[in-house]
Parts: structure tokens; sequence; C-alpha cells
């Protein structure tokens, strides 16, 4: 009878963000709480709500990015008796965290943005131009440090993807400032509240999925159970591919145990260059932590306690 108990472990380290995108989170934090330092002050000075509702949405990047940064260090904790994965998973719980964060602000910016369409203020649509203007410049400048690496880590592409919204949001507030400044129409500041209000909940439910999904063990987004085993069934010798778990161990590595049925002629040689193909296979899905235990076809999994 084959050994049922022998399991196949490979431990590929995905690599962590180095030096250089520490430092990308870094200038992402210095520059953005500078602006919104500017939008604060520039936003209650002339009693503009879309200033401050903006603001309040770069206040709440610039804590995502923090907490992002400070997921990121505690990946790099090595492993221990306690948590044999280390604590890569709280890059998830951040992302879930600043989703959550980010979609309350919605409510506080939509409530205000009500109350002041019905009851404008006169306000400089200048001051209001001149501050997006900046803004283009900040997150447009910040969304490019996290360019190359944005498809690598599901935070890194919430820091791009945030950025990148905020540069277009400016861009509208220019066009906004500059309406304002030509039509003296005041009620458009409140229509801006909503619709940066709209950008976060559109950039926002993305993330919230795909964290929650993340967080509760699910399979990672484009990812397919059915897609791994018709993969590993196309390996020659490779019988069946069944009770497949995959999961996240981090916000950048996942993880996957699963039955490999053999044929019963199989020898260890052959089950070894077969497991080393799946496992070949399987990194190019972006599974790097994998777990195969080995049947025969003769065996009955039920009996063997699968």
């Amino acid at each position: 009878m084959a050994d049922h108990a022998a399991h196949a472990h490979h431990h590929h380290h995905h690599a962590v963000p180095a030096t250089g995108m520490n430092r990308a989170f870094v200038l992402g934090i210095a520059f953005n709480l500078l602006f919104v330092v500017i939008e604060v002050v520039s936003g209650l000075m002339v009693h503009s709500l879309s200033l401050l509702a903006d603001a309040g949405h770069n206040l709440a990047d610039v804590g995502a990015l923090a907490l992002s940064l400070f997921a990121f260090r505690l990946m790099r904790v090595k492993p221990n008796e306690q948590f044999t994965y280390g604590y890569r998973k709280t890059s998830i719980l951040v992302a879930l965290f600043n989703a959550m964060i980010l979609i309350l602000s919605i409510g506080a910016i939509l409530y205000e943005a009500i109350h002041r369409f019905f009851n404008p203020e006169i306000i400089p649509g200048g001051v209001i131009a001149w501050v997006a203007a900046a803004g283009i410049v900040v997150n447009g400048i910040t969304a490019l440090l996290f360019f190359r690496d944005k498809n690598k880590d599901i935070n890194i592409k919430s820091a791009y993807l945030h950025l990148l919204s905020d540069a277009l949001v400016s861009l509208v507030l220019v066009g906004g400032g500059i309406l304002i400044r030509f039509t003296s129409w005041y009620w458009i500041d409140g229509v801006l509240s909503i619709f940066v209000s709209a950008v976060i909940l559109y950039g926002t439910y993305g993330l919230l999925r795909e964290s929650l999904r993340l967080s509760l063990d699910g399979v990672p987004e484009n990812m397919q159970i059915s897609a791994l085993r018709e993969e590993a069934l196309r390996v020659p010798g490779v019988k069946g591919f069944h009770h497949i778990h995959v999961w996240a161990i981090s916000s950048a590595e996942n993880a996957l145990t699963a039955h490999l049925v053999l044929g019963n002629e199989t020898d260890i040689q052959a089950e070894n260059h077969i497991k080393h193909q799946i496992r070949h296979l399987l990194e190019h899905h972006n599974i790097h932590h994998i777990t195969l235990e080995t049947e025969r076809e003769q065996d009955d999994c039920e009996t063997v306690n699968c």
C-alpha cells in the first residue's frame, strides 16, 4: 500500500517589497500628508466642502499607505512555532480595514454634500482650481512610484489605484473650480463633493470584496479550482487531482494543498518527477507554498481518511 501520509512540501519564498518599495510608501505618505494640510487649510479658509471632502479622501489614503507599510514590515518577521506563516496575513487584514474606513468616510461626506447642495456658500473657484492642480502633480508623481509593482501585491495595487483616482478627482475639481470662478454657480461645490464620494465608493468596492474574500481564506481572485485541476490532469501519469484547497497566506503569496492520484505502477522516482512538474505549473498561477499528498488508483480515499 502506498504511503498516504507522505507530503511533498515546496516553499518558494515570494519576494516581499524591497527597500525601493518601502521608500515609495514613505514618499507617498509624506507628499500626500503635506497636500492634505494644504487642502484642509484652503478648504477652511474659503469654506469649500469639495476641498475638505478631497482632503478627507487623501487623509484616508495616507492612513492606508501607512498601514500598508506597517503590514509589509510585519511580513518580514520570521515565522515561529505560534505563527508558522509569520505575520504575512496582516497585509490582507490591513487592506480590509482600509476599505471599511473609506466606506465610513463616504457617509459623512455625502451628508454634508447634500446639505451644501441646497444651501450653497459663496466660494472662490480659483482657489479650488489651483489647490486641485497641485493635487494632480502630487498624486500623479506618487502613483508612478507604485506603477511597476502594482500587480505584485493587493496593497501595492490598492495604493496605485487610490493615488491615480485621486489625481483624476483633482482634475475634475480643477474644472469645477474654473466653472465656479466664471459662472458663480456655487452649488457645483456640493456636486463635486458627491462626485468625490462616488469615486471613493467605486474604488473601494473592489478592494473590500477581495480583502474580505482573502481574510476568509477564499480562493484568490482570477484563480479557478477547475482550471488548476485540469492543468494538473494534463501531466502524464496523473490519474486524479482532488481535495484541492487554495488560500492566501498574504496579499502577495498563495498556498495550496491537494491529493494527487497516481497509477498503481508509479515508482518513487516517477512520483517525484510528477510532483515537480505540478509544482512548476502551480507557480505560474502564483502559488508558492504547495503540499501534495499522494494516493494510488487502487486506494479507497474514504477508507484512508482522506
